[in-house]
C-alpha cells in the first residue's frame, strides 16, 4: 500500500476544497446568514451526495480496469486533460471572490441538507472530476480497485467535511478577512491552478 499517494490526495483534496467555489461559498454564506449549525447542515449533504459518485465512478472504472488496460489508459489520459481544462477555466476566471448576502435564503436544517445533497448529486461535473481525479491515485496491488476508490471517496469526504465544517465555523471571522484582503483571492485562484495542473502530470507520468 503506497501510504504517499494517500498523503498527496488528501493534500490535493485540502487545496481544491479551500479554493473558492460554488460549494464553499454556499456553505459560508448560509453560515454568515443563519449561523454554524445551518453551514453545517448544508455540509452534511453535499458531503452526501459524494457517495452516489464515488459509487458510479467506483464500479463503473473497476468495471473498465478488469476489461481492457489500454482504455483505462485513455480513461487516465482523459482525467489528465480534464484537470488541464479546469485549470484553463481558473485561469480566465475572475479572482475576485463574491460575498452576497441576497445568495442565502433562510431554509431549515433539513431543507439545507436536501438542498446540499441536491446540488450534489444533480451535478455531472461531480461524477466527471471523479472520473478524471480518482483513477491517478490507486494505492494498492493487492486491494480491489472497488476498495481503493471506496477509501478515496471517503477520505475525499472526510477531508471535504473537515474543511468545510470549519468553513462553517469560522464564517464571520472568513468574510471578514476575504472582505479586508482582496488579493486572497488571487492567491487561492493560482494554488488551484498550480494543483490542477500537477495533479493532471501526476496523474499522466
Amino acid at each position: 500500500m503506497n501510504y504517499d499517494t494517500l498523503i498527496a490526495f488528501v493534500l490535493a483534496t485540502s487545496v481544491l476544497a479551500i479554493s473558492p467555489g460554488p460549494d464553499n461559498i454556499y456553505v459560508l454564506m448560509q453560515s454568515i446568514v443563519n449561523g454554524t449549525k445551518f453551514g453545517i447542515a448544508t455540509v452534511c449533504g453535499l458531503i452526501s451526495g459524494c457517495l452516489l459518485h464515488t459509487t458510479l465512478v467506483a464500479f463503473g472504472v473497476s468495471a473498465i480496469i478488469k476489461e481492457n488496460d489500454a482504455i483505462y489508459f485513455a480513461i487516465k489520459c482523459f482525467g489528465a486533460a480534464y484537470l488541464l481544462y479546469l485549470a484553463y477555466k481558473v485561469f480566465k476566471s475572475d479572482a475576485k471572490v463574491e460575498l452576497d448576502n441576497n445568495t442565502a435564503p433562510k431554509k431549515s436544517l433539513w431543507q439545507l441538507f436536501k438542498q446540499g445533497v441536491i446540488m450534489n448529486v444533480l451535478n455531472p461535473k461531480v461524477s466527471i472530476f471523479f472520473l478524471a481525479f480518482f483513477p491517478g491515485f490507486l494505492f494498492s496491488e493487492t486491494l480491489s480497485s472497488v476498495t481503493q476508490f471506496y477509501v478515496l471517496g471517503l477520505l475525499f469526504m472526510a477531508t471535504s467535511f473537515v474543511i468545510f465544517s470549519g468553513i462553517a465555523i469560522l464564517s464571520g471571522s472568513i468574510s471578514t478577512y476575504i472582505k479586508a484582503n482582496k488579493n486572497i483571492g488571487v492567491v487561492l485562484k493560482w494554488l488551484q491552478i498550480v494543483v490542477f495542473v500537477g495533479i493532471a502530470f501526476f496523474i499522466f507520468f
